[in-house]
């Protein structure tokens, strides 16, 4: 079964606990038989900070949210914050688990303005809750122990600007140029894709332009405007290039998917193609209606489709 971004987000915040809750338990441990006395607190997280990976502040809060001890930091302790009411932030407001330990959701830190999260652990001294030792991280220092995340593959629809959709009745397509150059058009862009090293493209109908990735400069797109797009001798510019071996999409049927968003495009006056992009290795195609909405898709799916079912569902 395909991870979903929440399952792959969860599976390394998981991660991260195991890393994180032992040696701030310990910590913790250490911390409540200086309870109340900050400059003893103070030395516990001195002695300690090293011992929790990765992290940029120790301090200790009451019960209440109220800072009791110095930031302690790699630089040293920042006294600036003792006594700091930190209820209203947002890792207090989440609910500590039962076993005492919690790692916030991400958030923006005030000093920074920077993704970040804070581990908090229960301080406990003969049963009694005494407060929480805290541990700040910027999420640029925290190891990512998973691997990258992989866009899932399924079907997704993600509607669009609600001021488009609320008008889409009264309008209606108006041929583009390159409308009126479609076969040169979808006939340059197979050469590209099949023979000429391009491994994505965003096509915009409307306004006759493509937005192109090719393989052997794939950080930068290039631009391929409507008179590039009806002049075969473009094709010139992209020298041969065999079609990758691990690409999902077969060779043979870009040009079915091409023939497929050119349908799409003239099919309907009201409800029409605004633009679509193809993605050679993810397999994975998505086209945009004039109601603004997306929809992405494999390249499987899209060929099952027929015209009657994009009708009505843009409908």
């Amino acid at each position: 079964m395909e991870d979903t971004l929440k399952d792959a987000v969860h599976r390394q915040r998981v991660a991260l606990a195991e890393l994180l809750s032992a040696p701030l338990a310990r910590l913790a441990g250490k911390c409540a038989t200086a309870w109340g006395r900050r400059e003893d607190l103070d030395i516990v997280l001195t002695d300690g900070f090293r011992s929790v990976p990765h992290c940029l502040f120790l301090y200790v809060l009451d019960g209440k949210g109220i800072q009791i001890s110095d930031n302690v930091s790699a630089g040293g302790l920042m006294p600036e914050h003792y006594g700091r009411d930190r209820s209203h932030r947002p890792y207090m407001r989440e609910a500590v688990p039962a076993w005492g330990f919690l790692l916030s959701d991400a958030y923006l830190s005030l000093r920074t303005n920077r993704p970040s999260l804070t581990a908090l652990q229960v301080v406990r001294r003969d049963g009694e809750m005494l407060g929480y030792l805290a541990a700040d991280f910027d999420l640029r220092d925290l190891p990512v122990t998973a691997a990258l995340y992989e866009e899932s593959g399924g079907w997704r629809q993600i509607k669009g600007d609600p001021a488009i959709r609320g008008t889409v009745f009264q309008q209606c397509r108006i041929e583009s140029l390159m409308d009126r150059n479609m076969d040169s058009a979808c006939a340059i862009l197979e050469e590209l894709l099949t023979e000429r090293g391009m491994f994505q493209c965003v096509i915009h109908f409307s306004s006759s332009r493509a937005t192109i990735w090719l393989l052997e400069d794939p950080l930068r797109y290039r631009i391929l405007d409507h008179e590039a797009l009806s002049d075969p001798d473009v094709c010139l510019l992209y020298p041969p290039c065999t079609y990758p071996g691990d690409a999902l999409i077969p060779q043979e049927r870009i040009v079915d998917i091409l023939s497929g968003m050119r349908q799409l495009r003239t099919a309907d006056e009201m409800l029409y193609l605004r633009s679509a992009s193809i993605n050679i290795f993810n397999g994975t195609i998505s086209l945009t209606f004039s109601c603004d909405g997306t929809h992405y898709m494999s390249w499987q799916e899209f060929l099952d489709k027929d015209m009657s079912f994009w009708l009505g569902s843009a409908a």
